[in-house]
């Protein structure tokens, strides 16, 4: 009888495809879904959903447990800001958790995080379990290609981002000429293309990175369609992603959407 895995499944469409994925490849997935984030169309790609409040983090170990579930993936982010959200009532298991971590930063609540599943003897997985071929490839993506001072920009922006991504801040720059119009903190990479745009006018460009020490089980780079759309709106003109450790959803569509509004992406 084959194993079965569990999803923990955040917001965005990644844990849809990667349930669809996993469903098209035999395995039998169990979620646990978070209320407020994650679409219940995740529903419909696996055995079943156990959905969950945000600061549920006892009930959450609980499913776990009763499922007997030894192997875990993470997919889809659950957004950092809700740490902060006074509305959100968190149990006293997740006070403690947040209590127990050296800081807030994504390594360090999601590390702290495998830890506890280790000690009780759950694997968590690659998030790129079933998804290898949605990695970035190398290379230009698009028919429109960087002109040779959108390429300046790419590899200025690209040791900026290695350096805030070591820092473990974000992932992500927007770039012009030369300077540093937004860095992606904890309001996400949509957000800063959206503050470095109105920032810098057309023709910014985005530089999205991996960690220099990536853990590929949590908070691995994606870019999607919406990815693009805030890119079109930000009237940015390229976007460059590190290749081979960033996931790329929907990658037919995110592609012909650049290119509809001359917007060059490549893999780096």
């Amino acid at each position: 009888m084959k194993e079965r895995i569990g999803l923990i499944a955040g917001n965005g469409q990644f844990p849809i495809l990667l349930a669809k994925s996993a469903q098209a490849q035999g395995e039998e997935i169990v979620a646990v879904a978070v209320r407020q984030e994650t679409s219940p169309e995740i529903e419909d790609y696996v055995e079943r959903v156990y959905w969950i409040g945000l600061g549920e983090l006892n009930k959450f170990f609980q499913i776990l447990g009763q499922e007997k579930l030894k192997k875990v993936v993470m997919a889809g982010q659950i957004k950092p800001v809700h740490i902060f959200d006074k509305n959100v009532a968190q149990d006293q298991r997740l006070k403690n958790f947040l209590q127990r971590v050296k800081d807030k930063r994504a390594d360090s609540l999601l590390g702290t995080l495998a830890k506890i599943l280790a000690r009780r003897g759950i694997r968590l997985l690659d998030s790129t379990t079933f998804l290898k071929s949605y990695l970035i490839r190398r290379g230009v993506l698009t028919k429109l290609e960087p002109s040779a001072l959108q390429w300046q920009d790419i590899n200025f922006g690209r040791g900026i981002a290695k350096r805030i991504a070591a820092l473990d801040i974000g992932q992500t720059v927007v770039v012009k000429d030369k300077a540093i119009l937004a860095i992606e903190a904890i309001e996400g990479t949509d957000e800063a293309i959206t503050r470095g745009g109105a920032l810098g006018g057309p023709g910014a460009v985005v530089v999205k990175v991996s960690k220099p020490r990536q853990d590929m089980r949590f908070d691995i780079p994606i870019v999607g369609p919406k990815t693009i759309d805030c890119l079109a709106c930000a009237s940015c003109a390229a976007m460059a992603i590190e290749a081979g450790k960033a996931l790329f959803l929907e990658p037919d569509l995110s592609i012909r959407t650049a290119e509809a509004n001359n917007i060059c992406l490549v893999g780096i």
